[in-house]
């Protein structure tokens, strides 16, 4: 059989399978890293503001503190300002001061001493809400809290459920502090818009 007969069908086969594979990929449909969408495709409608009030308890104290050490430096406890302790807290939202007036949430996260020259913590929290239409929905803190100061103001930098691409701000102002124990209680103002 002849030789050149046989290279035929073969570079004809070679020459179809790099063809059709070209042509593959110039017609099969491209990833996409990301694109704009209107609002009305995630169901969200007009933006609206909300103000949150309630009172933080932070228990240190007694037989089932709210807030935990976890970590410290090795000049934390030479330190005015207990630079680099680390707190791990789990503290009750409540509608009124006292810790027995209705639960409408938790704080959950961590509050850490970054400053050496007053009392300054590093907020790394969420308000987690069970009350009403807020119940499920989350409002997540990242900020500063001087918290010798008269009011503190830390950005609100998102959320879920009905928090969905909530952006604002929540205003704390030191109710009661016991120097003895730790413990406090924080009233915030939160100032809030979402969908």
């Amino acid at each position: 059989m002849d030789k050149t007969f046989l290279k035929l069908p073969c570079t004809f086969l070679l020459l179809f399978v790099i063809l059709s594979s070209t042509t593959t990929a110039t017609t099969a449909k491209p990833h996409r890293f990301s694109k704009q969408l209107p609002p009305a495709t995630l169901g969200l409608k007009r933006e609206k503001l909300s103000h949150l009030h309630f009172y933080f308890h932070d228990i240190l104290g007694g037989r089932n503190p709210t807030a935990v050490k976890v970590a410290s430096a090795p000049v934390t406890n030479r330190s005015a300002t207990v630079f680099g302790q680390v707190m791990m807290m789990d503290d009750p939202l409540t509608v009124g001061p006292e810790l027995t007036s209705k639960l409408v949430g938790r704080a959950q996260g961590i509050y850490a001493s970054a400053s050496q020259t007053e009392v300054g913590f590093l907020m790394v929290l969420n308000f987690a809400f069970m009350e009403g239409k807020y119940n499920g929905s989350n409002l997540s803190i990242l900020g500063r809290n001087a918290a010798f100061s008269a009011v503190r103001e830390m950005p609100i930098v998102g959320g879920s459920g009905v928090f969905r691409f909530a952006r604002g701000y929540a205003q704390a102002r030191t109710h009661m502090l016991d120097f003895k124990t730790g413990d406090a209680v924080v009233e915030y103002n939160v100032y809030v818009f979402h969908y």
